[in-house]
């Protein structure tokens, strides 16, 4: 899996444990709905300035983002 799909699926994952629609990320990280989805879609490569808005926006610390096990490269797999 391409890193542009996980960083979105695992957006997307904390997005809904908050309880946030794409709208409500997107005005809370002062960027806009369709370029979340597009994220969140793996459409788009997403620069860290805007991961450290969507981690603030999502108030979890930045590494929160990359702490799945889809992130986990000890294994060899970094596709």
């Amino acid at each position: 899996m391409e890193i542009k799909t996980k960083i979105g699926q695992r957006m997307k994952f904390l997005r809904e444990q908050a309880s946030m629609s794409q709208k409500d990320l997107a005005y809370s990280a002062d960027l806009d709905r369709s370029y979340i989805a597009s994220v969140e879609s793996g459409c788009r490569n997403i620069s860290i300035v805007n991961i450290e808005k969507i981690a603030n926006a999502l108030n979890v610390p930045l590494k929160e983002l990359f702490n799945a096990t889809e992130f986990d490269f000890t294994s060899g797999s970094s596709k």
